[in-house]
């Protein structure tokens, strides 16, 4: 009786769940779970599929963030099907990846990833793993009772039946959830070895829904954090972007931080927190908020700014370098330029265009002091312009200096004024220039 229950409201304990005594269905009328929430084209996946004979599921992030009333950009769908079999159903598919195989359903701009239930990797030759423990290749495919424990969190493990619009949970993941809790499925510290990038996904969960994390859970970062060097630099980059655009970038921010990890995925900024010069951390905590904002009132972020934040002191100080070794102010600024992004992108590979929309904003900085005769006025026509002087004002809300205050009041006098106030500006610029 006492198990019955325990299983009836999703508290079972894992062992005795992957034991064998099956999942918790959780039907329709006891979830809050529509259709109308739920992508068109994820729809069109789950229903071929179902028709071609196939399990289909809905599982992850856009599941979990359904049931918490928020609005997910992506939608996961698992199915018995093999990759080979999904591209059959779909003639706009294309099988990608080479650690897990997964197929990609194309609808114009619109992906819906696909992937094959994941088997048990005991003793299989089929799961090649490095010398650390991190999986580097798993295509062993299973069941829908042997995929759940692949996954990582338990609030990330309810699957939605597509079948009868029913929730699967094999691990108490829907009592998780009503109980705010971050659980790992699993020993913690085994699978953060399998993918360290699951630390990283701890903390961008817990910051996005506002759940605390265990010490269960945060206690083995320490102790593992330079995992995350072994792992690619352009997945990195994707959990970076995912990070910062949760909407809970400040969060995250400081969690990094907290658990030491922030060192390891920007080990030249990490560098330029140590150092009283320049106000890094205020300026971090700024630009955090700042994006958290935007998200929150629906308005575009771009990942050049935050890139721009991120590494514009670590390049002021490798200038000052360069400066003292007597090289002119302009070429040693592309110099650290040049050095600190060659080696941000040895750990976090940044793509070449938003490099280059930091890399504008950054030359900017340097130009937006050089205000004399037309300068000012062909400034203001830079495409640009607007995301450097942002990025102007957010320096002067750091605190880097009253040059830096005076220089972003003139700006702001000067972008608000008329013709003749502008002139007259520029006017007593040159005066005190004399």
């Amino acid at each position: 009786m006492i198990r019955a229950f325990l299983k009836k409201v999703g508290i079972l304990p894992n062992s005795a769940v992957q034991s064998g005594r099956g999942p918790r269905i959780i039907p329709r009328s006891e979830h809050g779970i529509s259709r109308k929430n739920i992508s068109e084209n994820a729809l069109k996946v789950l229903y071929r599929l179902n028709q071609h004979g196939y399990e289909a599921f809905l599982v992850g992030g856009g599941v979990r963030d359904l049931l918490l009333g928020l609005h997910p950009k992506d939608f996961d769908v698992v199915t018995n099907a093999k990759p080979e079999e999904i591209r059959r159903v779909f003639r706009n598919c294309r099988l990608i990846g080479r650690r897990f195989r997964l197929a990609h359903v194309y609808f114009g701009h619109d992906i819906i990833e696909v992937a094959t239930f994941r088997g048990k990797t005991d003793d299989c030759a089929e799961v090649v793993h490095s010398a650390q423990g991190m999986i580097l290749r798993d295509n062993v495919y299973g069941t829908l009772a042997e995929d759940v424990w692949r996954r990582d969190f338990t609030i990330n493990a309810i699957y939605y039946n597509i079948a009868d619009f029913s929730l699967v949970d094999y691990v108490g993941g829907f009592a998780d959830l009503k109980a705010k809790r971050m659980k790992m499925i699993g020993e913690v510290e085994q699978r953060y070895r399998e993918d360290p990038v699951r630390m990283l996904r701890a903390i961008r969960f817990a910051c996005k829904v506002n759940f605390s994390l265990s010490k269960e859970l945060t206690e083995p970062m320490t102790k593992l954090k330079d995992l995350i060097g072994h792992v690619s630099s352009s997945r990195l980059f994707e959990e970076v972007l995912k990070m910062f655009h949760s909407g809970a970038a400040r969060a995250v921010y400081d969690h990094l931080i907290d658990y030491d990890l922030f060192g390891q995925l920007f080990p030249a900024s990490y560098q330029s927190l140590q150092q009283t010069t320049y106000p890094m951390d205020a300026l971090l905590k700024i630009v955090f908020h700042n994006t958290d904002m935007r998200i929150q009132q629906q308005k575009p972020v771009t990942p050049a700014f935050i890139v721009a934040a991120l590494l514009w002191y670590p390049i002021c100080i490798r200038a000052q370098h360069f400066l003292d070794e007597g090289l002119p102010l302009f070429p040693a600024r592309m110099q650290a330029i040049e050095e600190v992004v060659q080696e941000q992108i040895r750990r976090v590979s940044i793509p070449k265009r938003i490099i280059q929309g930091a890399r504008e904003i950054w030359l900017l900085q340097m130009r937006l002091n050089k205000r004399y005769g037309k300068r000012a006025h062909l400034l203001m026509a830079e495409p640009r312009f607007r995301a450097a002087f942002d990025f102007l004002e957010l320096r002067a809300q750091a605190g880097e200096g009253r040059e830096i205050d005076a220089l972003t009041q003139w700006w702001q006098a000067y972008i608000a004024g008329d013709a003749t106030k502008r002139r007259a500006l520029v006017k007593a610029l040159s005066a005190v220039r004399r």
